[in-house]
C-alpha cells in the first residue's frame, strides 16, 4: 500500500518512519511513504503557503495554488483516495481504519493554521477526518495516526496474525488485562485460569474481562457490539447478561 503525506512540515515525519512496525513494513515493501513539501510548489518567491483570510478574522489559511498543485503531481501516476485531516471531519474509528486499509493508495493532506482554502475541498479532498475532539497545531500528527493503524492492518505486517483481529475496538469490546513474568509481584499474582493451560477457560476468561471493562470504562461500544449464542451464555452464567443488555439498549444507534 502507498501513502502520500503532503505537508509543510516533512521533518515531522523522518523519526516515526524510522521506528518499529512502521521501519520494518517499510523495509519488507509492505508499505510505501513519500512526504512531499507543499512548499516545493508554492508559486512566489518566498515559497509562501498560507494568507490572510477573505472577510478578515484571526490566523491564516493554507493557500490553494500550491496543494492543488503538489497534489495534481502526487495523483498523476496512480490516484489516490485524498484525506484531509481536520478538525471538522468525521471521528476516525477502527472500522474507518478497516476501510482504508482495503484500498492500495492513500493521500493524507495535513492541514494547519486556521484550515485551508474551501475550494480545495471542494474540488480535490474525498473526505476530512479527525482523531478527535481537540485541536492540534496541523495535521501532521493526525497523518502518523491514520498511517499507523492502517499499516498495522495490512496482511502480514504484524507478526501474530491475530493481533489485529483482536485489537480493542475490533468487536466494540475492550481487551482483556494482560500478564508476564513474574507470576507475583508487590503481592500480586496472575490470575489462575491464565496459568492453567486450558485454552477454553481461558478464552472465557478474557472475553468475559473484555465486557467487564467495557461495562465499566465504555459502556456506549456495547451499543454496536454483537454476541454468539454460546457468549450469551457466559453473560448469563457470569451474571453480566442484564448490564449488557441495558447498556445496548441505551446506546444502541
Amino acid at each position: 500500500m502507498r501513502f502520500d503525506i503532503l505537508t509543510i512540515f516533512p521533518e515531522l515525519f523522518a523519526s516515526p518512519l524510522q521506528e518499529g512496525i512502521i521501519r520494518r513494513a517499510l523495509e519488507a515493501s509492505q508499505i510505501q511513504v513519500k512526504v512531499h513539501n507543499i512548499r516545493d510548489w508554492a508559486i512566489d518567491k518566498h515559497a509562501m503557503t498560507d494568507d490572510r483570510p477573505f472577510g478578515g478574522g484571526e490566523g491564516m489559511v493554507m493557500k490553494l495554488e500550491p496543494m492543488a498543485a503538489c497534489l495534481h503531481d502526487v495523483q498523476a501516476t496512480a490516484p489516490g483516495r485524498v484525506i484531509l485531516l481536520s478538525p471538522r471531519g468525521a471521528v476516525y474509528t477502527q472500522q474507518t481504519a478497516e476501510r482504508l486499509a482495503q484500498l492500495d493508495k492513500l493521500v493524507l493532506v495535513c492541514g494547519r493554521y486556521e484550515g485551508v482554502d474551501e475550494r480545495f475541498c471542494h474540488l480535490h479532498v474525498d473526505e476530512e477526518l479527525s482523531i478527535g475532539d481537540y485541536i492540534l497545531t496541523g495535521g501532521e500528527l493526525a497523518a502518523l495516526v491514520v498511517l499507523d493503524s492502517v499499516t498495522r492492518l495490512l496482511p502480514s505486517v504484524l507478526g501474530c496474525a491475530d493481533s489485529a483481529a483482536k485489537d480493542t475496538f475490533s468487536r466494540n469490546l475492550l481487551k482483556h488485562g494482560q500478564y508476564t513474568r513474574p507470576r507475583e509481584f508487590a503481592g500480586m499474582t496472575v490470575p489462575e485460569v491464565l496459568l492453567s493451560g486450558d485454552h477454553a477457560q481461558i478464552e472465557a476468561y478474557r472475553f468475559l474481562e473484555s465486557v467487564r471493562l467495557t461495562l465499566e470504562r465504555r459502556p456506549e461500544l456495547l451499543g454496536k457490539a454483537n454476541f454468539s449464542p454460546a457468549e450469551e451464555k457466559q453473560l448469563k452464567k457470569a451474571g453480566l447478561y442484564e448490564q449488557v443488555q441495558q447498556a445496548r439498549a441505551a446506546y444502541s444507534c
